[in-house]
């Protein structure tokens, strides 16, 4: 089956400055806005403490349920309404880590239930201690860095045979950042440090296929992270989980296109090397189109059926899964195309 006919000819790579123009203002919208923010809005899961979901017979005020907080020593808390209005269910956020036993619920049932005058049923209690919270933090960082990492061992291999020099400078970043964590460095200034010198070292090496793919990947993985940020959307586990789908779809349709490209240069060897490229991206356009629509179909249904407890998750990965789209065709082969001309330029 297939969406757009074969032949098609969109001028794709003609349209790559304003392509990169968009992205540079989507990205460095997100930026602003974690600088803006202080960073992303951590959930229990990296900030720490504790949250309670309640669920109340009748609808009642939030100012009702913080009064009733208050009296258990939990002032301050955030209350935010989960779910559809006619559940009546809350979560309160607390930085305070707290000993969450059955007394510990018991008292909080009787306060609320007291402060707003109908039933309140305790749905679940969730603690996570500052110091576990920060390790998850810190461990996230590594698990995306590292996925980037080796995904880059990945594509110069695959398309342009270099393993054994990939292989050792992935080492050495390992190595390194290992180093420098002992020391107590910034987990994130480290990681932010070894992305731009990976970058640089792969301009410097002439890994093409693999700096195209690590800078679409970044786009994506930032884009998404900036939506949330922007929309104040707590980040957690799942969030991190979707981010890793949303890194391995995008490289998939990266892959794509670059085979198309590869496979390109052996048989039209003599075709201007831009046109070769917009040719590659027209040829898969009908497949990445496909894919993701159906990938989204999927994720929709998700979004408005799944519940409360994986909203957050799939509407990440449908951003991911659009903005992965968009950077396999505008962001990916256009930066092949822009490495290959100054590659070129220079010899």
């Amino acid at each position: 089956m297939e969406f757009i006919k074969p032949g098609i000819n969109l001028n794709i790579i003609g349209k790559r400055f304003v392509a990169f123009a968009f992205s540079a203002f989507l990205i460095l919208l997100s930026i602003g806005t974690l600088i803006y923010h202080g960073g992303p809005h951590y959930g229990i899961d990296f900030a720490g403490g504790t949250i309670i979901q309640i669920k109340s017979k009748t609808p009642v005020s939030i100012d009702s349920i913080k009064s009733g907080l208050a009296g258990v020593g939990l002032d301050g808390s955030a209350v935010q309404q989960f779910g559809q209005a006619k559940e009546n269910e809350y979560l309160v956020h607390t930085s305070q880590t707290l000993i969450t036993d059955q007394g510990f619920s018991e008292d909080v049932q009787t306060a609320v239930a007291g402060s707003t005058g109908t039933e309140i049923e305790i749905r679940r209690v969730e603690m996570v201690g500052p110091q576990v919270g920060k390790d998850l933090q810190s461990k996230a960082l590594f698990a995306l860095f590292y996925t980037l990492l080796f995904i880059t061992i990945y594509i110069s291999g695959r398309f342009e045979f270099k393993w054994v020099i990939s292989g050792v400078m992935a080492v050495a970043l390992i190595g390194a950042v290992y180093f420098f964590s002992l020391f107590n460095v910034s987990i994130p200034f480290l990681i932010l440090v070894a992305l731009i010198v990976t970058l640089l070292l792969f301009w410097q090496l002439r890994l093409k296929y693999a700096m195209g793919a690590v800078v679409a990947l970044l786009h994506d993985v930032l884009i998404t992270v900036g939506l949330f940020s922007i929309l104040n959307i707590e980040f957690s586990l799942p969030i991190v989980a979707a981010l890793l789908t949303i890194i391995g779809y995008s490289l998939n349709d990266t892959i794509i296109v670059y085979d198309r490209i590869r496979e390109n240069l052996k048989r039209y060897h003599r075709l201007p090397i831009e046109e070769l490229i917009n040719k590659s991206i027209n040829e898969t356009l009908s497949r990445t189109i496909l894919t993701s629509g159906t990938t989204l179909l999927v994720l929709t249904s998700l979004f408005f059926l799944g519940g409360d407890i994986i909203h957050d998750f799939s509407r990440a990965l449908i951003v991911g899964v659009v903005v992965g789209t968009y950077s396999s065709i505008y962001v990916a082969s256009p930066i092949l195309l822009f490495l290959k001309e100054e590659g070129e330029a220079k010899s």
